[in-house]
């Protein structure tokens, strides 16, 4: 425990600190809350993509085995970019994924093969699970990190700071009344003294 000054100052300054701490933690405490709720949405939605992506590739594992054909489908099938925003959870910067944009290329009908229209939106489902996941992981990793130091922030006010901060004004209130109930006793000895000293005087 740090040495604190036994004074009157230190004593207003505690208080104020108190007053602080007791203000800032149920604003803690609720961003807490919100990220614990954001965090079980995320986990949610990270369990059913996964659940998507295996019902999908289990969907398509009766044809997958013609992909092997030379059918140009790597040429066909391309993606153009991410659309992408920031959103605030809680004070908490996540990424999100807005869609996947895929190069539009034109190809011919009569020389590819009859289940490539398929296969190219099948992968295209497939390709927009993976940056979904990737994006709902970044998330999930940014929201643990930040729960993770709001639980240290909740439990240094919690657990320390007031408990400490409550204590030091115990010691500190302890004290000036044990100097205040000092200063009566000496004023009375002190008018003791000099009334004896007047009865001598007069006798």
């Amino acid at each position: 425990m740090s040495k604190i000054k036994l004074s009157t100052q230190e004593l207003k300054r505690q208080k104020e600190d108190l007053k602080r701490y007791r203000r800032f933690l149920p604003t803690l405490i609720l961003k807490k809350l919100q990220i614990r709720i954001e965090l079980s949405n995320v986990k949610s939605d990270l369990r059913k993509k996964i659940n998507d992506e295996k019902n999908l590739r289990d969907d398509i594992r009766s044809w997958i085995a013609v992909l092997g054909e030379e059918a140009g489908i790597r040429s066909i099938l391309k993606i153009d970019g991410l659309e992408t925003e920031t959103r605030n959870v809680a004070g908490v910067e996540v990424p999100v994924l807005k869609s996947v944009r895929f190069r539009k290329i034109d190809y011919d009908l009569y020389t590819t093969p009859l289940w490539m229209d398929k296969a190219v939106e099948t992968l295209k489902a497939l390709m927009t699970i993976a940056a979904d996941l990737l994006f709902l992981e970044k998330q999930k990793e940014r929201l643990e990190s930040e729960m993770r130091t709001t639980i240290q922030r909740v439990n240094l006010f919690e657990k320390i700071k007031i408990p400490e901060t409550l204590n030091n004004i115990r010691r500190i209130q302890i004290f000036l009344g044990d100097q205040q109930t000092a200063g009566v006793v000496r004023g009375k000895i002190s008018k003791s003294k000099l009334s004896k000293r007047w009865v001598l005087m007069e006798s």
